[in-house]
């Protein structure tokens, strides 16, 4: 009996010295700058990158892909509406093809990224349709209107912010053969 008693002291010594030896580290951790992200390798990650877009000197907003002269239309969120601001630049699109009446146009729906795939493709159809419908009640063949949806496949600006999202719900008007 005194055997075993010996036994079990000497593993709980043995079990004292390995977690006092392994125990708590003195070091303390080191500031990182913000917006880093901490890893095994600090530098594998690099500094975190703003969701924010970033506006040029000249505060230039892309078009879309809208092949000149034409210009894309652009939408509220959550509206297939052609809205008053929006009604110059459909309205030019329309006196393009009209004085070039051997062009045909693909009208592609485009929307942000918020909402679920497919709830962004029936919103782009949407857009795209009522884009059509325009143009044909400004006078412009049906026949060589064409529409297409990407949804939120095709962004143009990738942030999460007002301005890439707005940039991102459009209309754009390519010329096809």
């Amino acid at each position: 009996m005194r055997l075993n008693a010996m036994m079990c002291l000497g593993f709980f010594l043995t079990l004292f010295t390995v977690f006092s030896i392994t125990g708590c580290s003195d070091k303390t951790p080191t500031a990182q700058p913000e917006g880093t992200v901490v890893s095994g390798d600090p530098e594998a990650l690099g500094p975190a990158e703003s969701l924010e877009t970033e506006i040029t000197e000249n505060n230039d907003i892309m078009e879309g892909r809208t092949s000149g002269p034409m210009l894309p239309v652009y939408f509220d969120f959550d509206s297939a509406m052609i809205q008053g601001d929006q009604v110059e630049r459909i309205e030019g699109n329309g006196d393009f093809l009209k004085a070039n009446s051997t062009v045909n146009v693909r009208i592609e729906g485009n929307c942000d990224p918020r909402g679920t795939r497919e709830y962004n493709l029936a919103l782009g159809e949407r857009r795209a349709l009522n884009a059509k419908k325009y143009l044909v009640n400004l006078g412009v063949d049906p026949a060589r209107l064409y529409t297409v949806s990407w949804g939120e496949e095709k962004l143009l600006l990738f942030g999460h912010d007002e301005l890439s999202w707005a940039q991102n719900r459009r209309d754009d008007f390519v010329i096809v053969k």
